[in-house]
């Protein structure tokens, strides 16, 4: 399967193709790799403003044929694909981190998405090495509307008690096969992306989360969050 990823300058193109290598072609003429491409994938910011103005400069020059999805962890399926004016050929196509190790990827339709359609999102997820459960088009879909909930309560168990963020994750793996700690996640997600998704869950975020976001840290691409990174 051939791949092309998008950057959006030139110097995040260098950095692209110095973290993926020459297996993968790393472009930034938008409107080429939709004209060349069979399925697109968008997964820039979660926003949805953000999301809905790209994925509609995609389908400008997508084949009619093509399949076009988003990401998204926690906005409307829905939503997106009629700003993206291709709701018909639409998916949510939610992988998590880490990618290489978990296998599971939620599919979320629009109404507007037939059962062909539906069969051929199938399709690639199997093409991917991944296993498709499809979900529905509700905020947080399945995983992370249970899991940010119990994210957010190790953060208040880690305050109210003093536990170091080591010793939480370190019970959760060992004692419930987790392959990452609920603090470790967070870190990995993204705190301010971690904020995002519970407002959209509708979960109480804890005040420590905020107050580490206002501070900058904001997990692993940050260099800091509830563990320090090189």
């Amino acid at each position: 399967m051939e791949t092309v990823v998008w950057a959006r300058s030139d110097a995040s193109a260098q950095r692209a193709r110095e973290k993926l290598g020459g297996a993968t072609e790393v472009l930034t003429d938008l409107p080429e790799i939709a004209r060349r491409s069979t399925v697109v994938v968008e997964a820039v910011a979660e926003d949805a403003a953000v999301k809905g103005e790209l994925l509609a400069r995609i389908h400008q020059d997508l084949p009619s044929g093509a399949l076009l999805a988003t990401t998204t962890s926690s906005l409307s399926v829905t939503e997106l694909a009629q700003a993206s004016g291709r709701p018909e050929r639409f998916a949510g196509l939610h992988v998590f981190n880490p990618v290489e190790k978990m296998d599971l990827i939620e599919l979320a339709f629009p109404d507007a998405t037939g059962e062909e359609v539906r069969e051929e999102f199938h399709a690639l997820c199997q093409a991917l090495g991944k296993t498709a459960v499809e979900v529905p088009d509700v905020p947080g879909f399945v995983v992370n509307r249970l899991l940010f909930p119990f994210a957010f309560e190790a953060v208040r168990l880690a305050e109210e008690t003093g536990l170091e963020p080591k010793a939480i994750d370190s019970c959760m793996k060992l004692g419930a096969a987790h392959p990452l700690g609920p603090l470790a996640l967070l870190d990995l997600v993204g705190l301010d992306v971690a904020v995002a998704i519970g407002e959209s869950i509708d979960a109480e975020v804890p005040a420590r989360v905020r107050q580490m976001v206002d501070e900058g840290k904001l997990g692993r691409k940050s260099g800091a969050g509830f563990y320090e990174y090189p």
